[in-house]
């Protein structure tokens, strides 16, 4: 995730987008689209890992650990799918 937002600076920095049109290339392109992704899926793994660690230390009852933890995984995984759609299916052909 570091490497992704330092890259995300350096390229900013270095050559910022001067209208929507570039900034929307620049998203569009694949290795952006690769990085981005595994941005996410980084982060999302890391969310789920901390909020489990929460929830299985303050939530006592298994019943409700475990539906506290299906309606995490079912979230994140929805925000994974939609991750997704903006990065892969977003772009025009």
């Amino acid at each position: 995730m570091l490497f992704f937002i330092v890259f995300v600076l350096i390229h900013f920095l270095g050559n910022p987008p001067n209208s929507y049109l570039e900034w929307h290339d620049w998203v569009s392109s694949r290795s952006v689209s690769i990085a981005g992704s595994l941005f996410w899926i980084a982060l999302l793994a890391h969310t789920w890992v901390g909020v489990r660690d929460v929830v299985m230390d303050y939530v006592h009852p298994i019943a409700v650990r475990l539906v506290v933890l299906a309606l995490l995984g079912i979230g994140l995984t929805g925000i994974g799918a939609w991750v997704i759609r903006i990065f892969w299916l977003g772009h025009a052909p």
